[in-house]
């Protein structure tokens, strides 16, 4: 299949760490889903007075409607252009879910942070994961948009280009790398009119630089938000040095980093 990807994207990729992909999946597939999600909330879609918490993590999901939406032409065309082909694992489901409902609770999951992606000194605890700046454990972050989102609707807030301050960060730290809280003190992220929000219609995919700071928000809308925020796993571990030059968007993106 011919490159999804136009040379502006990648550049986009490159320099600001995400590109949005509309229409990846059908609208009638991200029902299906909705229909299995809302079922293990335990709430009920037509009684917003079931909806009592602002957020409700799911775990990973692998039926039907899911495969179709991770494992398309599409997507393993942009994986490649981004990864390289043949340096990322295929996807059978997706996962986790945090579904946002209209709440006047506020979360409290809204802060500014970066994926970690290898376990530290306690594989349970996830603050103690680790970000490294090769890398290690994840290729991409990913948002799979599973119900139209407006700007009310909580969506997910982007800090475009934060990922290359990211890669400074993580530079003196090398394979050891830093643990999601260390990441997260050195974060100079903070909310600006230059904030992208992951807002669109369902079947809409964002491809994000693993480094990307993203942040959660409160939702002001009416509908409940459905996304999955899965990372693409690599094949081989990202490198930023190669003797034959051939970087990947991900990798250049980090050596622009480090420059």
């Amino acid at each position: 299949m011919k490159n999804v990807l136009s040379d502006n994207a990648i550049a986009q990729f490159i320099n600001e760490g995400y590109i949005k992909l509309e229409n990846v999946f059908s609208e009638s597939v991200a029902e299906e889903a909705r229909n299995i999600l809302w079922k293990d909330t335990g709430c009920d879609a037509d009684d917003a007075s079931t909806w009592t918490k602002p957020v409700i993590r799911l775990g990973d999901y692998s039926q039907e409607p899911f495969r179709k939406a991770v494992n398309n032409e599409i997507l393993r065309s942009a994986f490649d252009a981004l990864v390289s082909k043949g340096r990322w694992l295929p996807r059978n489901s997706l996962g986790t879910f945090p579904v946002r409902f209209p709440s006047d609770e506020e979360p409290n999951d809204t802060g500014w942070h970066v994926e970690a992606s290898f376990p530290g000194d306690d594989p349970n605890d996830y603050f103690s994961w680790r970000i490294n700046v090769r890398s290690k454990g994840r290729a991409l972050l990913m948002l799979f948009l599973f119900s139209e989102i407006t700007k009310d609707d909580a969506p997910t807030r982007i800090k475009p280009g934060s990922h290359i301050e990211v890669a400074k960060l993580l530079k003196p730290y090398g394979n050891k790398g830093l643990s999601f809280l260390q990441l997260v003190e050195k974060l100079n992220a903070t909310s600006s009119d230059e904030d992208v929000f992951a807002t669109g219609e369902p079947g809409t995919v964002y491809l994000c630089h693993p480094f990307l700071a993203h942040a959660a928000q409160a939702h002001h809308g009416k509908i409940p938000r459905f996304i999955a925020q899965p990372p693409l796993l690599p094949k081989e571990d990202l490198q930023i040095q190669r003797a034959d030059g051939n970087y990947s968007p991900v990798e250049m993106a980090i050596r622009k980093g480090l420059e």
